[in-house]
């Protein structure tokens, strides 16, 4: 299966990318809550994808199983991406991980 997509990049978050059908309208295929976490898509390349086609960070398959259930693929950014956090994300001592642990 080969599929001709335009990939978008979001301004909120380094390294989260957008697969979607070339030509295909953003708004009607994203749903709404994602594209407000993503940001305003900016468009990156289009690109030839063919299950033979190597990608950098993520499998080919994945994108293009993505397309055609859902209409478009999300690539989430790395999870050591620059050693930041999310902003959502809590660590916690060890000390405070075992606190309820039965001894």
């Amino acid at each position: 299966m080969k599929s001709l997509v335009s990939i978008y990049k979001s301004p909120k978050r380094n390294e989260m990318y957008l697969y979607v059908t070339k030509g295909a309208s953003l708004e009607q295929i994203i749903p709404e809550p994602l594209l407000k976490a993503f940001g305003k898509p900016a468009h990156v390349f289009d690109l030839l994808l063919t299950p033979t086609k190597k990608l950098a960070r993520v499998e080919t398959a994945s994108v293009l199983e993505g397309l055609t259930s859902n209409g478009y693929y999300l690539q989430m950014p790395p999870s050591d991406s620059q050693g930041q956090e999310d902003d959502y994300t809590i660590r916690l001592p060890d000390e405070f991980l075992s606190f309820n642990d039965p001894i």
